[in-house]
């Protein structure tokens, strides 16, 4: 039986390795039977990507530095001369120094401002703004990823935090620039899940005590989960909804204390 999402083809961007979130999203589209493209942001990553790929039979897989403009062009000629066409755009990237996610906010450096903020928030108006020709009325859909520390103070977020504000800002007027063209722009708020660059949150291990411990559903959320709703969003049974964000979260964000 085919899946909601034949006939479809879709870009995967933030894919580092089985744990990512972005990884999770890529095999729901898959299953769905979207063609999927698999990105990877550094040489260093590139091995580990293809041999992902090969689990979901991809036809392209691309680098993309989302701080290199040219290869951000390659990536979307290269979708344009293999398929004509794009349907679905999972945006998972993002980052932050280090020893920014440490401390306090107030000691943010200029340098790890403006370097958390062109990965994480501007790539996706720079890669919207390169893919509308491919997505134009195609009914496309663009997801990205958000977390609730765009809207609260979690301990040791800091810029990523901010960040991840203006990512979701960016959602909602994308979603106003795009819409008169058929493309959907919608964020997936996730829950805290164990990948890799959660390693780099200092007390990561209490974020999860704390969210199995208050969310109404008492548990922590599988990245699975948030695939699921990738993949919905992606699909026409979503087609009303753009401009959103939607929380994968267990029910945390609801709670007071």
């Amino acid at each position: 039986m085919g899946g909601t999402l034949e006939g479809t083809t879709g870009l995967i961007l933030g894919v580092a390795n089985k744990r990512s979130v972005a990884w999770a999203c890529a095999k729901a589209l898959h299953r769905e039977g979207q063609k999927v493209i698999l990105t990877y942001a550094s040489d260093r990553l590139e091995a580990g990507v293809r041999k992902l790929a090969e689990e979901l039979e991809c036809e392209l897989v691309l680098p993309c530095d989302v701080t290199i403009p040219e290869q951000m062009d390659e990536l979307v000629e290269a979708i344009r001369e293999k398929y004509g066409f794009l349907d679905t755009m999972l945006h998972g990237v993002a980052y932050a120094k280090r020893e920014e996610l440490k401390g306090t906010y107030l000691d943010t450096s200029r340098e790890g401002y403006q370097l958390a903020h062109e990965i994480s928030a501007y790539s996706l108006p720079a890669l919207a703004r390169r893919l509308i020709p491919l997505m134009k009325d195609r009914k496309g859909s663009i997801v990205t990823l958000t977390y609730l520390g765009s809207e609260r103070v979690i301990p040791n977020y800091n810029i990523m935090g901010v960040a991840k504000a203006a990512l979701e800002a960016s959602v909602r007027y994308l979603a106003h620039d795009l819409g008169p063209m058929g493309i959907r722009v919608n964020a997936i708020s996730a829950g805290p899940i164990r990948t890799l660059s959660a390693s780099g949150i200092e007390g990561f291990s209490a974020i999860l005590d704390k969210i199995a411990d208050t969310a109404p559903l008492r548990r922590n959320i599988t990245s699975d989960e948030v695939g699921d709703t990738c993949a919905f969003l992606a699909g026409q049974m979503s087609r009303g909804i753009t401009g959103s964000t939607v929380y994968v979260d267990a029910g945390y964000h609801i709670m007071g204390l």
